[in-house]
Parts: C-alpha cells; sequence; structure tokens
C-alpha cells in the first residue's frame, strides 16, 4: 500500500460485511442508502488524501453566499 492511500476490501466483500451489520428487517431502501452513504464518506477522505479541502475561511465564505436571506 502506498503511503497516504486508504485500502479497503473489494465492493463486493463490502457489501457483503454491510449486509451482516444490518438488521435481517432492513429494506432493500435502507440498503441502498447506507451503500450511499459509505460510498460518499469514501470518496470525502481520497479527496482529504489528494488534498482537496477547504479551509474554514473558505467553507463560511462560501457558505454566507449560499445563506444569504
Amino acid at each position: 500500500m502506498k503511503a497516504g492511500t486508504i485500502s479497503s476490501p473489494p465492493p463486493k466483500e463490502q457489501v457483503r460485511l454491510l449486509l451482516d451489520q444490518l438488521p435481517d428487517g432492513a429494506s432493500l431502501e435502507d440498503i441502498q442508502y447506507h451503500i450511499y452513504v459509505r460510498e460518499k464518506i469514501a470518496r470525502g477522505l481520497k479527496d482529504v488524501v489528494k488534498g482537496r479541502t477547504l479551509s474554514a475561511e473558505e467553507f463560511d465564505r462560501r457558505m454566507a453566499r449560499w445563506l444569504k436571506p
């Protein structure tokens, strides 16, 4: 593994592990949601490793534009 990279099991194994953690009554929608959230987290972690982040000041500046009344 290269320094600064995140290693994870292959996607099918990740889904198997996820299914083992969910309750037996989980709906397909629940499963889809958990897969979606895990993918977004993984993508965010990769961005951090690659230095694609915002400073707190830049974040505040961008959010201020969105939240103006």
